[in-house]
């Protein structure tokens, strides 16, 4: 058997056969493109494969050397990479610009940064995993644009509709390019260097050959619009970089329009921070000490066992002690099957993220009915949880040695845990007011009831609803 196969036989120790299968597969005979920049999501819909089920396939082969997991800081607009990262750790800048876009985006883990997974070389060699020597449209599929982006199987014949020209230019050479510039606008495009130099082609016709030159080099500076007149340009290309640059003459036109438009699912960094696999297997791992990373919206579940010392006095400290560990059993098996993660326990209290408060609120549910289970097959009626949830923004840190949460959402959550009543979630404002949450609760015919409450250092009362 050679190492891929054994490889494999070892990943299907920790990942269901049926996804093993698929990825073993692609491995041995999808093109080179299928297997750079997997889209998890688009993975998992084509194949009619639960997401979280090749979410949790294609970690644990990056565990085992299978594949190699990149985090792609990428374009809200056009979709393109601005930073490829092998972890974390390496986003280091407050915000990224897009040269294409000529636009600035605040780095947010929700939207902004797409997690997505490349066949390691020593399982398949393929194309990408030498970028320089990619043809132009290759370069745009495999290493410029993200798996945000659904691009078409013949993708130079589109490019072809949006460029004037293209060069493929060797590290310290020049060309002259000789255009027609057509009115309109135009945007001459290195996606190596980022660089980008809009045209704003406007007026008579030129009499005259115009000039412009454009260079190529690692210095970024900002993006800027020069008028000229339609009719011949010299363009003069200088690449000034160690690598050879790709630089193009962009037609603002309808098709390109079009392009950027065609979107699909992306696995975000957020989702996967979510994700209880990715727990298990990077909790200390996955950021630097002191790095934080601002998340927009991440929806947190706190929950505790009611009266749990009196439950140790009443039954000993043996018998306490297999159901604490069974509802922490349980509770994390809902909360992973919700697509939420555990971040921490302590003492008999759960913290728990999700991607969407609709996620948080079916686990809540869930979490209460297997209680309430377990007490009635333990003969242990006063298993009962008291549970929160709160939703907002957040900051991703390292404390204690894992990867935890910090802010005023965090807090909050927290405090809305404890205006629960036996058997009750107490949810907040933000929480009830986002449709998938509303659309589940009519569902499940739970009507909350709001109440106006002070909670300990925050300045003004909230409104939380309590689902009983």
């Amino acid at each position: 058997m050679n190492e891929a196969g054994t490889l494999f036989v070892a990943l299907r120790q920790s990942a269901d056969d049926d996804v093993v299968d698929m990825l073993e597969r692609m491995v041995r005979d999808a093109p080179d493109h299928a297997l750079n920049k997997i889209n998890a999501l688009d993975l998992a819909t084509r194949e009619g494969i639960d997401e979280e089920r090749v979410i949790a396939a294609l970690l644990n082969a990056v565990g085992l050397g299978i594949f190699e997991m990149t985090w792609n800081v990428m374009c809200p607009s056009c979709a393109g990479v601005l930073s490829a990262n092998k972890s974390l750790k390496t986003l280091d800048r407050a915000q990224y610009s897009c040269a294409f876009c000529a636009a600035g985006y605040e780095t947010s883990l929700d939207n902004l940064v797409e997690v997505t997974f490349t066949v390691s070389q020593r399982v398949r060699k393929i194309a990408a995993h030498s970028p320089d020597e990619l043809s132009a449209a290759e370069y745009y599929r495999q290493i410029f644009w993200s798996s945000a982006i659904d691009l078409p199987a013949d993708l130079e014949k589109l490019l072809r509709e949006v460029t004037l020209e293209t060069v493929d230019l060797p590290p310290g050479e020049r060309a002259i390019l000789s255009l027609q510039l057509p009115k309109g606008a135009l945007i001459v495009f290195d996606p190596v260097t980022h660089t980008a130099q809009f045209l704003d082609v406007s007026g008579e016709a030129a009499s005259e050959r115009q000039n412009l030159p454009v260079i190529f080099n690692k210095v970024h500076v900002p993006v800027d619009t020069i008028t000229l007149r339609p009719g011949p340009l010299r363009l003069a290309l200088e690449n000034r970089t160690e690598s050879r640059v790709l630089p193009a003459v962009w037609v603002a036109n309808q098709a390109l329009d079009d392009l950027l438009k065609r979107r699909k699912p992306i696995l975000s960094a957020k989702r996967l921070l979510t994700n209880q696999t990715f727990r298990d297997i990077y909790r200390t791992e996955t950021l630097a000490i002191g790095q934080r990373l601002k998340i927009l919206s991440l929806t947190f579940l706190f929950s505790d066992l009611k009266d749990s010392t009196a439950l140790y006095e009443r039954v000993g400290d043996l018998v306490a002690f297999d159901l604490v560990n069974e509802h922490f059993r349980l509770l994390q098996e809902i909360i992973a099957s919700e697509r939420g993660a555990v971040v921490k326990t302590v003492g008999d209290a759960v913290m728990a993220t999700f991607e969407t408060p609709d996620r948080a609120i079916a686990a809540a549910i869930r979490m209460r009915e297997a209680m309430s289970d377990l007490g009635a097959e333990r003969q242990h009626q006063s298993l009962r949880l008291k549970m929160g949830i709160h939703e907002g923004s957040c900051l991703a840190v390292t404390l204690n040695g894992q990867q935890d949460y910090f802010g005023q959402t965090v807090n909050i959550a927290s405090r809305v845990q404890g205006l629960a009543a036996s058997r009750s979630i107490v949810v907040t404002e933000s929480v009830v007011e986002n449709a998938h949450a509303r659309a589940l609760l009519e569902t499940k015919g739970l009507k909350p009831t709001l109440r106006r409450v002070a909670l300990s250092g925050i300045a003004d009362r909230v409104s939380v609803y309590e689902l009983s």
